[in-house]
């Protein structure tokens, strides 16, 4: 049966039961009902303190408050799979997005968000006016798009950054191989790509981290770089600061645009028409692997910003 509103961590498609896994149509990853029942029981300190988070049930059933006051267990009803709490949380939890200007100039962050930077995050280059750009990628599945950016990376020397998942590891490791051979940066995009924000737990936030960095390990001989990308920009401050515990930086960004949807990719033009005037010195851009508008614009759009003076850095450079 498909269930409509339990969504693949990695690509958002819905997922179905297929030989007892959660299986994606769209990107072919799986999951076992444990692993999300581990996420689940990770936060079941909160359990109590707010509603309830349903989408972690997989009928997808909603309560009232006095239903859910009446299930000591915490386990839907429905089903008897474990409910997750998040409102215990949403308060701590933030979306990253920051204010972005015009003619080039750089896009700022509110006061309040001084934190991010406190605790080693970043969404800019240091220099205001040094037109470099930082390239980066999330990797969550692929679908043939990565090879032709691979391609167009080398035709110009640019190195990038790409952030990758567990799933992407498993199923890639000639193409994990290629980046790391090719000179790229391969970050910690979580091992589930969870909202890592509703993990309060610290030892259940480091086993997202640490188990990528193992199973890199297993599969290039190399350690991985300690770049962290929060899943779908959702962190907290205290997420920040075990991931700097664990010695990651933190890596936001000042540039992205919506690529991510199969069904609905924009244009080339679309795309040139966001990349292009939003450019700015320093710039962190975001782009998606999976995406046919980028694996297809991105020679001519490196061209581009060659021709508007822009040169390209490494994260590595950033952090320096």
């Amino acid at each position: 049966m498909t269930i409509e509103t339990y969504q693949c961590p990695q690509c958002s498609a819905p997922l179905i039961w297929k030989n007892g896994e959660l299986v994606c149509e769209s990107c072919g990853a799986s999951y076992k009902e444990e692993d999300m029942r581990a996420l689940s029981e990770a936060m079941q300190e909160n359990a109590g303190q707010s509603s309830l988070d349903w989408n972690k049930c997989r009928n997808a059933q909603t309560f009232t408050a006095q239903e859910e006051s009446a299930l000591q267990e915490y386990n839907c009803p429905a089903c008897g799979a474990v409910l997750v709490t998040s409102a215990a949380t949403a308060a701590s939890s933030q979306s990253w997005y920051c204010k972005r200007q015009k003619n080039h100039v750089r896009p700022t962050i509110d006061p309040q968000m001084s934190f991010v930077t406190e605790n080693g995050g970043v969404f800019l280059g240091k220099d205001p006016d040094e037109k470099v750009i930082y390239l980066t990628f999330d990797a969550g599945y692929e679908n043939g798009c990565t090879e032709p950016i691979l391609e167009a990376l080398a035709k110009h020397n640019v190195k990038a950054a790409f952030f990758v998942v567990g799933n992407y590891i498993e199923q890639n490791p000639e193409l994990v191989r290629r980046m790391l051979r090719e000179g790229h940066i391969v970050g910690n995009h979580t091992y589930h790509h969870y909202d890592m924000s509703k993990l309060s737990d610290e030892a259940a936030f480091n086993q997202e981290l640490t188990s990528l960095e193992t199973l890199y390990r297993e599969t290039t001989g190399e350690d991985l770089p300690r770049y962290y990308r929060p899943p779908q920009g959702i962190y907290s401050e205290k997420n920040l600061e075990m991931a700097q515990k664990l010695g990651y930086r933190t890596v936001f960004w000042s540039l992205a645009y919506v690529d991510w949807y199969q069904d609905n990719q924009p244009t080339d033009e679309q795309a040139f028409s966001k990349l292009l005037p939003r450019i700015h010195p320093g710039a962190v851009v975001l782009l998606h692997s999976t995406s046919q508008t980028n694996a297809r614009i991105l020679d001519t759009l490196l061209s581009k910003w060659e021709e508007m003076g822009y040169s390209f850095g490494t994260l590595d450079e950033l952090f320096a």
